[in-house]
């Protein structure tokens, strides 16, 4: 049962769990459930994606109950009037702690062309774990507020990965040493990237919406070991 946070005869807003592709396409591969399926037979009726999230990104994902709908809510995305902010956990201390990565990404393919994008980015927190790995006793993380002004693909774990601080559990743009030793050490089997707040306008009233997705099990449990706790507001 997916877990939804926001819901009416418009719209609904879902929590995404990591590692559930949300459609079918080549990018996921041998997946076997697709997050629309699940949420057509919960809901009744057909239903359209606003936007996308990687397979193993977690939170909110926008559904839109008409096409109309979706036509509106991917408006507001191509204008750039929807505001997200990410929650991930990276390797490394991002100095300084406030910045905007300015790097132009391919799509989908890297052969492609590039395109502008920005995302800035916010460091939260930090922790120092007494972990060997490599030539250091200690490993350094910290956990970041990533915004993205564009919406490239991949964009966020991309940008975090060109500043030489990627995202824990990447397995594509990461570090595979670094992503053993959450597995080993604190039972983490995921990506930390979690879409966490969603700012726009309601396509029917114009009202202000903000979505929060609360973070699952694994990644709060993290949090919780490091100490590490998110302001409200």
């Amino acid at each position: 049962m997916l877990e939804i946070l926001y819901q009416d005869d418009a719209l609904i807003a879902v929590n995404k769990p990591a590692g559930l592709a949300v459609h079918r396409s080549k990018m996921v591969g041998n997946a076997e459930e697709f997050l629309i399926d699940q949420l057509r037979e919960q809901v009744g009726g057909i239903v359209y994606l606003a936007h996308r999230l990687d397979r193993a990104t977690s939170g909110v994902l926008l559904i839109a109950r008409s096409s109309g709908i979706a036509a509106a809510l991917g408006e507001q995305f191509m204008g750039r009037d929807v505001h997200k902010q990410y929650l991930a956990v990276v390797r490394g201390w991002p100095e300084p702690e406030e910045a905007l990565i300015d790097y132009a990404l391919p799509g989908s393919r890297d052969t492609g062309p590039r395109r502008d994008a920005r995302t800035r980015y916010q460091r939260l927190a930090t922790v120092e774990v007494p972990i060997e790995l490599g030539r250091y006793a200690q490993q350094r993380y910290a956990l970041v507020l990533a915004e993205p002004e564009t919406g490239r693909f991949r964009q966020i774990r991309k940008h975090m990965a060109h500043i030489h601080h990627p995202i824990i559990g990447d397995c594509q743009h990461g570090r595979g040493d670094h992503n053993r030793l959450y597995k080993q050490y604190f039972s983490c089997h995921r990506m930390l990237l979690h879409a966490w707040r969603l700012s726009f306008s309601h396509p029917v009233s114009g009202q202000p919406m903000l979505i929060e997705a609360p973070l699952d099990a694994a990644y709060q449990a993290l949090l919780d070991r490091f100490g590490w706790t998110l302001a409200a507001g």
